[in-house]
């Protein structure tokens, strides 16, 4: 006799699928009305996500709740996308195009939450693991002579946040694959190449 046990969801994985998905959703919808109205109310965020205001409040007791949440789901998304570029195996600049279309995608599409300064373990875990695996591509660049080999990873890694960021700010609201890829590449010019005429350091007068 087969057993379907393990094929056929009993109600309390149902339930929690359900639950999830609630939650998954007041979070979307979250993250849709405070990126536009960033002191909106939960009776607002409830509405957006098609929801009752008690249930979100069933989900999370306070605003604050709702936002640290938030913050969590955010930092999650972002190290799946620096995951997905395969800093750890892929050639460097491979990679490095691939993470950087990654983040600029999560930054746009969480553009709140990602905005939001967060102490939470989980934020912090996750911020501090990206940097690290940002330091060793970096690294794993130099090595293969992609990058001089002078140039401290840390410092590129700390250049290479605030050029993302500054092209994070030029993405529409929903960019494109196409725009993603775009952006990615002019980063990753311009963090290897600069912005300068020539291949040399100009001189100063005076």
């Amino acid at each position: 006799m087969r057993d379907d046990t393990e094929r056929t969801p009993g109600p309390g994985r149902a339930r929690r699928a359900d639950a999830e998905r609630t939650v998954r959703a007041i979070l979307a919808a979250a993250e849709r009305v405070l990126s536009q109205e960033p002191g909106a109310t939960m009776e607002r965020i409830a509405a957006e996500a098609g929801v009752a205001r008690t249930t979100v409040h069933r989900r999370f007791a306070t605003r604050e709740d709702l936002v640290s949440s938030l913050t969590v789901l955010a930092a999650q998304q972002l190290e799946a996308a620096v995951l997905a570029g395969r800093p750890e195996s892929a050639p460097p600049l491979v990679a490095l195009h691939e993470v950087t279309a990654n983040v600029l995608r999560i930054k746009r599409t969480w553009s709140f939450a990602m905005g939001v300064h967060s102490e939470h373990p989980e934020v912090m875990r996750v911020h501090t693991d990206t940097r690290a695996r940002c330091v060793a591509l970096f690294r794993r660049a130099r090595d293969a002579g992609a990058v001089r080999s002078d140039v401290d990873p840390d410092w590129a890694s700390r250049v290479y946040y605030g050029l993302i960021q500054a092209a994070a700010e030029d993405l529409a609201e929903e960019p494109t694959p196409a725009e993603l890829d775009a952006a990615a590449a002019r980063v990753v010019d311009t963090l290897f190449t600069g912005v300068g005429a020539g291949g040399g350091t100009p001189h100063r007068s005076g």
